[in-house]
């Protein structure tokens, strides 16, 4: 780890990972993930949870459907898993510990933008939900052309959208898959979370326990302004409407994880 390649260094944008990283839904990823298994006969393992933390959720859902001893129905679980992720993060958004700090501090001297393996519209509704939409230009999620992570490809269209070199990006991210594509896209990494494993600390530029690290913060308070045009275009950035839920609640107050 060689935190001199952060806090010696100003990034003309940064990209952020979105599920556990800005919004504390991992916790309402392995939740649905159990679920769905427990109702199709199936328990969940450790070595189940930990290997499908930050997969896309297609293959999250081929993996749980061959878990369950059905391996032709991976289509029907990851619908499944989607819908039951939708319904408990509408019930229960959640800001990740120093996650609006970073942004809004950040926000003030580089463009922003969201690169995740989940469905646009989840990420738009989690972000909504615990007011972070509105300071982030671009969110890119897998799609024709873009490979889930951890291919670098969502990183690197984000990077391009927001009109810089990967050399000069920052990522912000909190598994391994997320670190994986963030470095082979070329972007310098801060990675988050307690516990990290020696591959994860080996891949990051600088590991914190949590956004709201001093150290973090004071350095990014401490960056250049950008100049008053691009301020207001990242402040102006479109939002697009509430997107409704079935089963919950399509509008709630937010809350920062402990």
């Amino acid at each position: 780890m060689t935190t001199h390649r952060i806090f010696d260094w100003t990034p003309q944008a940064v990209v952020f990972d979105c599920d556990g990283t800005l919004v504390d839904s991992e916790r309402h990823w392995q939740q649905a993930r159990d679920i769905v298994l427990r109702e199709n006969g199936a328990a969940p393992d450790p070595a189940f949870t930990e290997r499908s933390k930050g997969l896309h959720y297609a293959e999250c859902g081929a993996l749980m459907a061959r878990l369950a001893g059905r391996p032709d129905a991976g289509e029907e679980m990851t619908r499944h898993l989607l819908a039951t992720f939708r319904a408990l993060v509408a019930q229960c958004p959640v800001a990740v510990r120093g996650a609006p700090g970073l942004v809004t501090s950040l926000s003030r001297s580089a463009p922003l933008a969201v690169a995740s393996n989940c469905p646009a519209d989840v990420v738009e509704f989690s972000l909504q939900s615990v007011g972070l939409r509105q300071r982030f230009r671009h969110i890119v999620v897998p799609g024709p052309g873009v490979h889930p992570k951890p291919s670098p490809d969502t990183y690197v269209e984000a990077v391009r959208r927001l009109g810089v070199e990967c050399r000069d990006a920052l990522a912000v991210e909190d598994s391994l898959n997320g670190l994986k594509a963030a470095v082979g896209a070329g972007l310098r990494v801060i990675g988050v979370g307690r516990n990290p494993g020696p591959e994860a600390l080996a891949l990051a530029d600088l590991w914190v326990d949590t956004l709201d690290d001093p150290e973090l913060l004071a350095w990014a308070k401490s960056r250049p302004t950008a100049r008053r045009e691009e301020a207001d275009a990242a402040r102006t950035a479109p939002v697009r409407p509430k997107i409704p839920q079935q089963g919950g609640r399509t509008q709630s107050g937010a809350r920062t994880a402990p």
